[in-house]
């Protein structure tokens, strides 16, 4: 059986598809390879020293990581150099990170979370990394805030990398979903789901039961209905699965269907899951345009 690595995939897309270009590419590989590196320090845990509180917080008030720190430093000196980037924004960070002015400047916005699911990483719990690339609003100057705020159908690439019992990449680049998986002896990530469709159905759902209290009539009503079971106007038994790190959970329903909700409620009124527009208004993604309105926060990420 043929082993599609990486980059194979991706002149595929480029040479034979035109999906890609060359620039793009590169900046892909060069995200994985930055990838690679957090998998590694990830694996270290304790041993590394990368465990506990770095003493800050990120940009959404959440306390830091040393590994979030960590992370978010070996993303930007990866790719601040390669000269396919206007620009960089992280969760990690204030605001945009410009490319500094010793390097060539490129044509493409990365915007990331460095390590996703962060109040994991000290009791050994799957996180990862999530990015997305833009392509930077033509004639720009120096790149502010505003450039990076694009409605997501005009993603040139996204993926995520989940670091597990195995590292996994997930990638489009706008012609389907592919994964890999990371050969840690070649230090390669090798295709192992070259065609990733979310199943139909599914017996499971995500969503943090702490918060039931605090949770709007209909979020309510659509679990007590899964919890009814057999007997219950859905007809079938549900599981519920939360690693309460978006990444595990978004990749499990990749790959087993299912729900990750974490709605908008008593305590947390804004949301907790959000995608900005053009606009700087909070609006969902295609795939889930018939969840929630314009204007208000990502509450659903997928339902079977």
């Amino acid at each position: 059986m043929r082993r599609i690595t990486l980059t194979q995939y991706l002149l595929e897309q480029q040479r034979d598809a035109g999906i890609i270009a060359a620039d793009l590419r590169l900046l892909i590989e060069v995200v994985a390879r930055a990838c690679k590196a957090i998998s590694v320090a990830v694996s270290k845990g304790a041993l590394g020293g990368v465990l506990g509180a770095a003493g800050t917080d990120n940009v959404q008030g959440e306390a830091q990581k040393k590994l979030d720190v960590l992370s978010n430093e070996i993303l930007i000196e990866a790719n601040e150099w390669g000269g396919h980037l206007a620009a960089m924004a992280s969760e990690e960070m204030e605001g945009p990170h410009a490319i500094p002015h010793r390097y060539p400047r490129g044509e493409y916005l990365l915007l990331f979370d460095p390590l996703d699911g962060s109040s994991n990483i000290d009791v050994n719990v799957s996180i990862g990394t999530i990015f997305s690339v833009l392509r930077a609003p033509e004639g720009a100057g120096a790149v502010d805030e505003r450039a990076f705020l694009q409605r997501g159908r005009d993603q040139v690439a996204a993926g995520f990398a989940l670091y597990g019992p195995t590292t996994i990449l997930v990638l489009t680049v706008g012609n389907g979903t592919v994964g890999f998986t990371l050969d840690r002896e070649l230090g390669s990530f090798v295709m192992t789901a070259p065609d990733i469709r979310i199943p139909p159905d599914t017996a499971e759902f995500a969503i943090n039961m702490s918060n039931m209290r605090n949770w709007g009539a209909p979020v309510r009503r659509y679990i007590d209905e899964c919890l009814a079971g057999k007997d219950g106007p859905r007809g079938k038994d549900f599981n519920m699965r939360w690693v309460a790190s978006m990444v595990a959970d978004c990749y499990r329903i990749l790959s087993r269907g299912g729900v990750f909700m974490y709605p908008r409620d008593a305590k947390h009124k804004e949301g907790r899951l959000r995608l900005f527009s053009a606009d700087g208004n909070a609006t969902p993604a295609p795939i889930c345009r018939d969840w929630v309105s314009p204007g208000r926060n990502l509450d659903y990420v997928q339902t079977s």
